[in-house]
């Protein structure tokens, strides 16, 4: 959603499409689909961009709501919510493994769509406004990762190092042999680096390299 609102901006400047594609890194083809189809709604750049991101999607992707294949998708969503609280699970695994019993079921966007609108009818997400340059989160995965040094030796298993951004979701990803404190500020500098400036706000999770002591309401952080 973050891409298609600057394709519209990009759009309002009456850029070619293909300075969007390029600017955006996305396919001429997918630029001029999306060009179409906002100017099939009327609305201004102004007014598309004051939408939320589900009443843009849902204006530029209509959702087919075919009641037998909806139920059967809505009496999934429990499960499909345990299951991606386990590590390693994203929305696309779920998604082939719903089409795989259900040929004829939704494409990844819509169901996409249909959990999440499922979940705000639930009340199980909160939203939550971020400041540009606030805010930067930190954390390991829970999964790990191998690489292979040479060809033909043996992996060697590597800790993943995510940093993003509150506002703009903008992340950097770095593999590091350990969580121990000289691994964790390398890869912490080397984010600040990619992002090219400095939050007001680092934000760990209870990581043991930034959190001496975990604490519900006040950590010690190192």
């Amino acid at each position: 959603m973050n891409t298609l609102r600057e394709l519209i901006s990009l759009k309002s400047r009456q850029m070619s499409g293909r300075i969007i594609a390029t600017a955006l890194g996305i396919s001429r083809t997918t630029v001029n689909k999306y060009i179409e189809l906002l100017d099939k709604t009327g609305l201004s750049a102004q007014q598309l961009l004051a939408l939320s991101d589900a009443d843009l999607w849902r204006l530029l992707e209509p959702p087919i709501l075919t009641p037998g294949r909806y139920a059967i998708l809505e009496a999934l969503f429990p499960q499909i919510e345990k299951d991606l609280k386990k590590t390693g699970v994203t929305r696309l695994l779920v998604w082939q493994q719903y089409r795989g019993q259900h040929q004829q079921g939704y494409g990844y966007g819509q169901f996409c769509y249909h959990y999440q609108q499922w979940l705000l009818h639930k009340g199980a997400t909160m939203h939550f406004e971020h400041k540009a340059g606030d805010k930067l989160f930190v954390d390991y995965t829970g999964k790990k990762l191998y690489i292979f040094p040479a060809p033909g030796s043996p992996p060697t298993e590597v800790e993943v190092f995510i940093a993003i951004l509150g506002c703009s979701q903008l992340t950097y990803v770095e593999a590091s042999l350990s969580q121990q404190k000289e691994a964790f500020l390398s890869c912490l500098e080397n984010a600040l680096h990619y992002f090219n400036g400095v939050p007001k706000a680092i934000v760990p999770d209870n990581l043991k390299a930034a959190v001496t002591k975990s604490s519900r309401y006040e950590a010690q952080i190192n």
